[in-house]
């Protein structure tokens, strides 16, 4: 009976995964796909993890304050080098259309007696980001809205634009839908049909597959290269991942697209912020065909 029992509970041990096998990359992925199924993940989530105390809001997992260890770190970085906050969980909303049509509309939910516009010009330039108070349509100064930042696409010389207006997920779905409706953008040009979320168990399954096919234990895509799975986010904290996420007009031209989550945003604080940058971001070859 004690034999028994012992190779009972040697079976029950042998379906735990050690943590080299847990911590594989095709697990990892899996595992963190399985968690962000209610609070999305931003992409610096694991390094605030270790070092703030975190918070759910807004559909988001976010570092709300600091440990004990780290709150003197992140003062010394702030105000002797740099401090790097990452804003990814503002929304982003992207415009697209002629230029004139874009500020014709864009007028009515904006007042120049608040400070900047639209179609302020250094700011229409592209050269420099500017905030405003939006309101409902024509209903300055009732009908507040909430504070946004935005900027224009740079170097465009045609008639069509590109604008990129962010602000905070408690104001996206009123702002989205005082955008709609100015700008007839009723018919949805594209609607997000997410992929299944593969589960810790149905990875494990297909690699034991493979392996018993006397296959490699990586997966192999259709021309024998590695095919190293990618993270997907499912949605966004503010939208379920079933519903449009860009908007057409016909009458104006104009889309609205919802590039949440799609647009990385972080913001450097210090005296050494513009160094970093300058050390970090090395410019491109100019490739002429």
């Amino acid at each position: 009976k004690q034999a028994e029992k012992a190779v009972h509970q040697k079976k029950e041990k042998s379906k735990t995964k050690c943590r080299k096998a847990r911590r594989r990359h095709i697990n990892l992925v899996a595992e963190f796909n399985r968690r962000q199924r209610k609070n999305i993940w931003l992409e610096t989530h694991i390094w605030h993890a270790k070092r703030f105390h975190m918070i759910k809001k807004w559909g988001y997992c976010l570092a709300d304050r600091p440990t004990e260890k780290s709150y003197r770190a992140c003062y010394r970085a702030m105000t002797n080098h740099c401090l790097l906050q990452d804003l990814s969980y503002y929304c982003c909303l992207e415009l697209k259309g002629r230029e004139n049509e874009l500020l014709k509309q864009l007028a009515r939910i904006c007042s120049p007696d608040t400070g900047l516009t639209f179609e302020t010009e250094f700011c229409l330039s592209g050269r420099f980001q500017g905030s405003l108070d939006l309101y409902r349509a024509d209903r300055y100064p009732e009908d507040f809205l909430g504070p946004v930042t935005f900027i224009w696409k740079p170097g465009d010389v045609s008639e069509n634009r590109q604008l990129w207006i962010w602000m905070h997920p408690a104001l996206k779905q009123d702002i989205l839908c005082e955008l709609k409706a100015i700008f007839q953008c009723s018919e949805p040009e594209e609607i997000c049909i997410p992929e299944p979320c593969t589960t810790l168990i149905q990875e494990e399954n297909q690699t034991d597959i493979a392996v018993s096919l006397g296959k490699k234990r990586k997966k192999e895509d259709k021309e024998g290269e590695k095919d190293v799975p990618v993270k997907k986010i499912i949605g966004d904290g503010t939208r379920d991942p079933l519903q449009p996420y860009s908007w057409a007009s016909p009458a104006t031209g104009v889309v609205i697209s919802d590039q949440t989550m799609e647009i990385l945003r972080y913001r450097l604080i210090g005296p050494l912020s513009h160094s970093v940058l300058t050390e970090t971001l090395k410019a491109a070859a100019l490739q002429t065909v």
